[in-house]
C-alpha cells in the first residue's frame, strides 16, 4: 500500500495554497474560520476533512511556515467533548474561541486522594438554584494559571455508585473562590498547578450533558487526550522527532558508533510505525468514532518512543549533555535539553504505561480483569504537561 501523500498538483493542495497566498500571515481567527485548525471537525468549525485532506492541509501549513494557535487542552480534549455532548449554545459559545486560541483551557480532573482511580474523586457540586456550588481540590492541572476556562469533574450524587454520580462542567477560571498554586518541575518551569475550589458558583448552563452522567464524557475526553498527546514529537506529540535527530546525524556525516547508529535506525522505524498508527486514529475520527483501545496503543508506543529518542539525543550530546542549552552533535538546543529533563513524566501523564497495558490486556487481548484495576478508569495521578 502506498502511504505517500498526493503530489503538488492535487486540487486540495492548490486550494490551501491559494488561501495562504491571500492570507500570507493569517491570524489565529482567520485560520479557525477557514477550518484549518481542526479540519476533521464538522462544519462550521472544521471542514469535515477526510484523513488525506487533513494531512495535506498540515503539509501545506508547514511548508508555508504557518503555525496553528496553541490551545492543546482546548482543541485536543475540551473541544471534542463539547462537540460530542455539548448543547448547541455551548458549541456556539466555546468552539470557535477554542480553535482561534482566544480562550485557553485547562483540565480539572485529577485529585490528590484519587490516585489512578479518577472515579474516586471527592470534589462536590451541589445544585443551588441556577448554579452549582463547587468545593474540592485538583492537582497536576497544566496551564491553570494561564487559562480562562477549565473542564471540571465533580460529584453531584455522593450516594450513587462512584461511576454514576459524577457530572461534567465548564468552569470559568476567574470565578471567585478559585485559588491556583504553582508546582515547579525539575526543568525549572511552571506548567503544573494545584487548584483549590471553595464555594465556587458555576452557572447550571455550564453543565455538559446530563447531571450524574459525566463519567462517559470523561472517557471521551481521556480518549481524545491520549490521541492529542501522542503525536510524532518526543514530548506528547510536540517537539523534536526521530526525523529531526536523523537530520542532525546527517549534518555531521553520520554516526560512527554502530550501537548509536542502530538505535537511531530503530527510532526512525518506530517513528514510521507511529505515523501509520496516527493515520489509523485520524481515519477513525473522520468516521465519527470516539477513540477506543487504539488510543492506548498509540499513547503507550509514543511515550516510550519519545523517551528512547531523547535518551539517544542525550548520549549523542556526550559530556555536553550535562549542561543546559546543549543539543546533540552541536545542534541548536531547542527541545533537546528540556525534553530530556521532562522525559520522566511522559509515561505517567494521561494514564500511566501500566494503566495503558491493563486496558490493552482486557479490551484487546481479552485477558481476565486485574482485580485491583478498573480499565474504565485509565487515569494517572501524575498529570500531563502543557508542552
Amino acid at each position: 500500500m502506498d502511504f505517500a501523500l498526493p503530489g503538488d498538483d492535487d486540487p486540495r493542495r492548490t486550494e490551501v495554497r491559494a488561501w495562504l497566498s491571500a492570507h500570507p500571515e493569517p491570524t489565529p481567527r482567520q485560520l479557525a474560520e477557514a477550518g484549518y485548525v481542526a479540519p476533521h471537525w464538522p462544519r462550521p468549525w472544521g471542514l469535515d476533512a477526510d484523513p488525506i485532506t487533513q494531512l495535506l492541509i498540515d503539509d501545506e501549513l508547514r511548508r508555508a511556515g504557518v503555525s496553528r494557535p496553541f490551545n492543546m487542552i482546548g482543541t485536543g480534549w475540551a473541544g471534542p467533548t463539547i462537540l460530542h455532548a455539548g448543547s448547541q449554545e455551548q458549541k456556539d459559545r466555546y468552539l470557535m474561541p477554542i480553535l482561534a486560541g482566544e480562550e485557553m483551557w485547562c483540565q480539572l480532573f485529577s485529585e490528590p486522594e484519587a490516585g489512578s482511580d479518577l472515579a474516586n474523586l471527592s470534589t462536590r457540586a451541589v445544585r443551588d438554584g441556577d448554579h452549582y456550588v463547587i468545593n474540592g481540590q485538583k492537582i497536576w492541572t497544566s496551564l491553570a494559571h494561564e487559562s480562562q476556562l477549565g473542564i471540571l469533574l465533580a460529584r453531584t450524587d455522593p450516594d450513587a455508585p462512584k461511576h454514576e454520580g459524577i457530572s461534567y462542567f465548564i468552569c470559568p477560571m476567574n470565578a471567585p473562590g478559585i485559588t491556583i498554586r504553582p508546582i515547579i518541575d525539575m526543568t525549572g518551569m511552571h506548567s503544573f498547578n494545584e487548584v483549590f475550589l471553595e464555594d465556587v458558583r458555576i452557572p447550571a448552563e455550564n453543565l455538559v450533558g446530563e447531571e450524574n452522567k459525566g463519567w462517559p464524557l470523561a472517557k471521551v475526553t481521556l480518549g481524545n487526550e491520549r490521541v492529542s498527546i501522542s503525536g510524532r514529537g518526543a514530548i506528547w506529540g510536540q517537539g523534536a522527532t526521530a526525523s529531526d535527530l536523523v537530520d542532525v546525524a546527517k549534518s555531521v556525516g553520520g554516526l560512527k558508533d554502530p550501537d548509536k547508529r542502530q538505535r537511531l535506525a530503530q527510532l526512525y522505524i518506530e517513528s514510521e510505525v507511529l505515523r501509520l498508527i496516527i493515520l489509523r486514529t485520524v481515519t477513525a475520527a473522520i468516521r465519527g468514532q470516539q477513540p477506543g483501545p487504539e488510543a492506548s496503543v498509540r499513547k503507550l508506543f509514543s511515550d516510550e518512543h519519545g523517551k528512547r529518542l531523547l535518551n539517544l539525543a542525550r548520549d549523542l550530546a556526550g559530556a555536553g549533555g550535562m549542561l543546559a542549552n546543549r543539543g546533540p552533535l552541536g545542534a541548536e538546543p531547542g527541545w533537546w535539553d528540556f525534553g530530556f529533563l521532562f522525559t520522566p513524566a511522559i509515561t505517567l501523564a494521561g494514564g500511566t504505561a501500566e494503566v495503558q497495558r491493563n486496558i490493552l490486556a482486557e479490551r484487546v487481548l481479552g485477558l481476565p480483569r486485574d482485580p485491583d484495576f478498573d480499565a474504565s478508569v485509565s487515569w494517572s495521578a501524575t498529570r500531563r504537561a502543557s508542552s
